[in-house]
Formats: structure tokens, C-alpha cells, sequence
């Protein structure tokens, strides 16, 4: 039987933080210069994450993605890799912003990881430098290229479009795409966790990302989207595909399927919930944890994106700086972004 919340939306795919720490300081997630992280021995261990995903498989989930802060970070990940991938999930991914891929690719791929996505603002050094505080953007490059040489196929890009920022750049990312061999999706800047300084004039809608693709490259024609994806997807004149994420101005939170685990065992509904519930307790004294996650789903009405959404011209910040410095589980590089 699935296993279905209060909105009916199933359980079937898990995001899963595996570090709290970066090695970039994006100015949409990290922006501060010191951060309360959370402490080493709170972390999950592989063997507890894959707990985890076997008790949250036995209510449905077949998809996993791992992501951070930036998990290339976490010592060993393509033992966890290997070890998630043994139970046989109907996709494995991982997101990463590629600075440590080029190293790591060949080891991720041979553990079984499934898919890349790597996160790329920026082609140009020092808007890279402005918007990381990191010199760049070649470790990425030569990440996603090293990713495709062992093998990865289907990688995707991930570019955040700021107003005033790097809009202008939109359409070189997408022939640097093209060129590359990867698809790109531009996800609207979002007001979560880390996000101190967003407002809504910076959002560019996906709307209108898509009418500056189609003024230069051509009518964009609607392609095929799994179900629950949170990306649109358009093909282009040439045949490549690009997507786009508007959580902010068109929020699919009626299809969401996706649970969301912190690297110390916290189980989130939904990115912008503010309470989530402890799974390190109960797993660290043995207790059976599949029961938690049931009641916890079959109790989920978590419409976040759309809540926010329904704020209008009153829609400001979601978490004032003071507030994230007292409790880090809502930051976006806690909870997976």
C-alpha cells in the first residue's frame, strides 16, 4: 500500500546531507563569515544513513540524492556511495559544485553513483570570486569534464539567476552547456535558510529565463518531465534540452514527494519548515525508525513554497540573521538545499 500524506502525495524520493560544511561561501546560501557547525559526533555515520534509506525504501523511496553543504567534503563518501548503491535504489545522485569532482568522479562512478548535478553560477573568474569568495571557475570545469570521462552521462547543471548579479550570463551558460555535453536548469533564487539578503526583486522568474532563451536560440518546445521533478524541461532547436525551477513564482508543492535528512539525523517536510524531528536519538539506542517516518509522513501537510508564494507584495526575508545564528538547522547547507 503507498504510503500517502495528508495532501496524497507519496513518499518517493529522500534528500540526504551528509556535511553541514563548504568550501565555497555562495552568496545565496553561505553569505556569513562564520557559521555554528554542527558538531562531528552528531553526524550520521554511513551505517546509520543507510538505515536510514532502507527504513525509508520499506515506505516507498526509490530515489536518494546526496548533497551538503558540499558533500565531496565528507571523508570516504564513495564508501557511502558504494554502500547505498548495494540496496538497489531506482536512482542515486549527488550534488556538488564540482570543486573536488575532478579527483573524486572516477571513485563516485565505480561506487555506483547513478547522476551528477554540479552547481555553476558563473563562467567568468571574477564574478566567480564576487559570488564564492573562491578563485574560479576552473576546478568546476575541470570536474564536470572529469565526470564525463569516467562515465557519467545525463550531468546536469545547476544556475542560480540573480537580478543585477549574473543574469547577462544566462545565455553563455547555456552554450557552455551545449558545448559540454549537459543539460542546464536555472533555479529561481530562492528565500531559504542562508538566503539574508534576498528580495523578490532579484528573482528572475523562470518565465521570463525562457523568453530570454527563445529571443535568441528559438521556440522552446515542452519536453518529457518524471513525474514529481521539480524542473521543467524544453528542448531547443538543436536538440539540446534545458530546464527551469520556479519554486519561487510557480511552486510545485502539489506534487512533492521528496523527505529531507540533515547530516545529524534531522528529518525535514519540506525545505522552508521550520521544526523537524530527530532520528539520531532513536537510531543510536537501537529503536526502529520506519515507524517514525510513516507517522511523520502520513501526517505531512507541508506547502511551504506555496505559503510563501501566497505572501504577495509582503513576502520578505524568510529568517532574520539572528535566528539562523541560533539555530543552524534552518540554514539551506544544513538541510540539503
Amino acid at each position: 500500500m503507498t504510503l500517502l500524506d495528508t495532501f496524497d502525495r507519496p513518499l518517493r524520493s529522500l534528500r540526504i546531507s551528509v556535511t553541514d560544511r563548504c568550501n565555497l561561501r555562495c552568496r545565496y546560501c553561505m553569505p556569513a563569515k562564520s557559521y555554528n557547525w554542527l558538531p562531528a559526533e552528531d553526524l550520521l555515520s554511513f551505517e546509520e544513513i543507510t538505515k536510514v534509506v532502507e527504513a525509508s525504501m520499506a515506505l516507498g523511496v526509490r530515489k536518494v540524492r546526496l548533497s551538503g553543504g558540499e558533500p565531496l567534503l565528507r571523508k570516504d563518501l564513495p564508501r557511502l556511495v558504494g554502500m547505498l548503491s548495494a540496496l538497489g535504489l531506482e536512482d542515486l545522485a549527488l550534488t556538488t559544485n564540482g570543486f573536488l569532482l575532478e579527483d573524486l568522479a572516477p571513485a563516485l562512478k565505480r561506487a555506483g553513483l547513478h547522476r551528477l548535478t554540479v552547481s555553476l553560477d558563473t563562467l567568468r573568474e571574477d564574478r566567480f570570486e564576487k559570488l564564492t569568495s573562491r578563485k574560479g571557475p576552473g576546478p568546476t570545469l575541470n570536474g564536470i569534464r572529469a565526470a564525463r570521462e569516467s562515465g557519467f552521462e545525463g550531468i546536469r547543471l545547476n544556475s542560480i539567476l540573480m537580478r543585477g548579479v549574473n543574469e547577462d550570463e544566462a545565455l553563455d551558460l547555456v552554450r557552455f552547456a551545449r558545448e559540454e555535453g549537459v543539460e542546464i536548469r536555472f533555479i529561481e533564487y530562492m528565500d531559504v535558510g542562508g538566503a539574508r539578503q534576498w528580495v523578490m526583486d532579484q528573482v528572475i522568474p523562470g518565465a521570463e529565463v525562457r523568453a530570454i532563451l527563445e529571443d535568441e536560440f528559438g521556440p522552446l518546445v515542452p519536453a518529457e518531465t518524471p513525474d514529481a521533478a521539480p524542473a521543467r524541461r524544453w528542448k531547443m532547436g538543436d536538440g539540446s534540452t534545458v530546464g527551469t525551477i520556479s519554486s519561487v513564482t510557480e511552486p510545485f508543492c502539489a506534487s512533492c514527494d521528496r523527505g529531507r535528512i540533515t547530516a545529524d539525523g534531522t528529518w525535514f517536510s519540506c525545505l522552508y519548515a521550520r521544526r523537524g524531528m530527530d532520528l539520531r536519538g532513536p537510531l543510536r539506542v537501537g529503536d526502529a525508525i520506519e515507524p517514525l517516518l510513516r507517522e511523520a509522513w502520513a501526517s505531512r501537510d507541508a506547502r511551504g513554497a506555496e505559503e510563501r508564494a501566497a505572501l504577495g507584495d509582503e513576502r520578505e526575508v524568510l529568517h532574520l540573521p539572528e535566528t539562523l545564528d541560533a539555530d543552524p538547522h534552518l540554514e539551506m547547507h544544513v538541510r540539503g538545499g
